[in-house]
């Protein structure tokens, strides 16, 4: 063997020793983790039985009893979510997620706590077994926790769904026709200006929706786009075409050219909040402007909006300081100056961690009106109804302080403060 062999067969053993180390030390701590997610899963598994048990006393008897068990789960969740600061929906979809691997699949639990398989196949077999009748539970889990045990992911989950369609006694039609009550359509802004709508919609209808896209995009390119657009941009333009101008494929046959956002954007008709920094109102900086339920958008868009907006609220703040020089009367509510006082200072629910915004909120008298509180500022906080409701139960407790602060007590003793946020730029 020559040197240089030699040195190629070292260089090799070396690599693959390293190789083999790191390889074991990375399934090492995916195992370990199994073994958390699955503690995770015990513990929410028993908070929720805690909640259901004593339901009775932590919620007033005023409340019927479903209606109490409900708020005392809320509760619980909403005090764990806090000590995490993790969204109350994640906990709750985590905890019923929880009571059925715990309760209805106690072999994937095992499988998981040894490390067999990661949360994320727990979950999709749970997820598929939620929907597999009593009598197919035994043999579905017997045959799919193997195929968990050995594949991917994506693999388990193909080979779930075909084994809980052939379980199943009731028709997809059926099915089909019950999963259609959850469709919906959800907002998700992104950076820079940008955003993702999201629909969730019969399959027919997305690939008819989609087939539009394509068709339209397609046609236009076809005939040269005069601005260079990629396909990709082509279909996002034609559907922000359909659905806020009416431009369909046929159309475009006749008139190739898709607009582009900016055009589309003058067809838009908001009731909005644009928060604009004064010099940027001027046109002396380039500050970005906040639009309310978004973010910071640019200057030159929130203008363009502002044009079309037949009922829009302009919200001047001073540049160095960032407090609210005025506000536009051409929204009108009772009482309109304070609740708009309110719901810009707030901007969201003040309970920790919750986002929804001010404007779907209730105003809430942090020192209850019976109990002498007054209308003001200094005691009105945005809560939204959930929160609002959740606030009057035992254990819990509200501070109001100056400036709008919120010292939040939770049932466990725990204490969480919310402050409002900043003026935006």
């Amino acid at each position: 063997m020559t040197e240089t062999t030699r040195t190629a067969t070292r260089v090799g053993d070396e690599y693959a020793a390293q190789l083999a180390e790191f390889s074991d030390e990375w399934a090492e701590i995916h195992r370990q983790q199994a073994v958390l997610d699955a503690r995770k899963a015990r513990l929410l598994a028993r908070s929720a039985a805690y909640a259901d048990a004593f339901a009775d006393v932590t919620v007033p008897a005023i409340f019927p009893p479903a209606e109490r068990q409900a708020l005392s789960r809320r509760s619980t969740c909403a005090a764990l979510a806090m000590a995490t600061r993790i969204p109350e929906r994640t906990i709750q979809r985590a905890t019923n997620d929880a009571e059925r691997l715990v309760n209805d699949a106690p072999a994937v639990l095992a499988s998981l706590e040894a490390g067999r398989i990661s949360a994320r196949h727990a979950q999709v077999i749970t997820d598929q077994l939620s929907d597999v009748p009593d009598a197919g539970r035994a043999v579905f889990l017997d045959q799919v926790l193997p195929v968990a045990e050995s594949a991917t992911v994506s693999h388990l989950r193909q080979r779930a769904r075909v084994l809980r369609e052939r379980l199943h006694p009731e028709s997809i039609t059926a099915r089909a026709a019950r999963s259609e009550a959850d469709r919906r359509v959800e907002f998700e802004p992104a950076a820079d200006g940008m955003a993702w709508v999201h629909l969730f919609t019969t399959a027919p209808i997305a690939q008819g929706i989609i087939e539009r896209v394509e068709a339209a995009a397609a046609e236009s390119r076809k005939v040269g786009d005069t601005r260079t657009r990629t396909c990709a941009q082509l279909q996002a333009d034609a559907l922000a075409a359909l659905a806020l101008t009416g431009v369909t494929p046929e159309d475009v046959m006749t008139s190739p050219v898709l607009p582009h956002p900016i055009e589309v954007q003058e067809h838009i008709k908001p009731t909005v909040q644009i928060t604009v920094p004064a010099l940027s109102m001027a046109g002396v900086s380039d500050a970005p402007a906040a639009l309310d339920g978004y973010g910071p958008i640019d200057p030159e868009t929130a203008a363009r909006i502002a044009v079309n907006a037949p009922s829009f609220t302009r919200i001047l703040v001073q540049p160095e300081t960032g407090s609210v020089l005025s506000v536009g009367r051409s929204q009108y509510r009772v009482p309109a100056d304070l609740q708009r006082a309110v719901r810009l200072r707030d901007g969201t629910c003040r309970a920790p961690g919750c986002g929804r915004r001010a404007r779907a909120c209730d105003l809430d008298h942090s020192v209850a009106w019976e109990n002498g509180g007054t209308t003001d500022v200094g005691n009105l906080a945005c809560l939204c109804r959930h929160h609002h409701r959740m606030k009057h139960l035992p254990g819990w407790n509200l501070d109001h302080g100056p400036g709008g602060v919120l010292d939040w007590t939770t049932p466990d003793g725990k204490r969480h403060r919310t402050e409002p946020d900043p003026a935006p730029f």
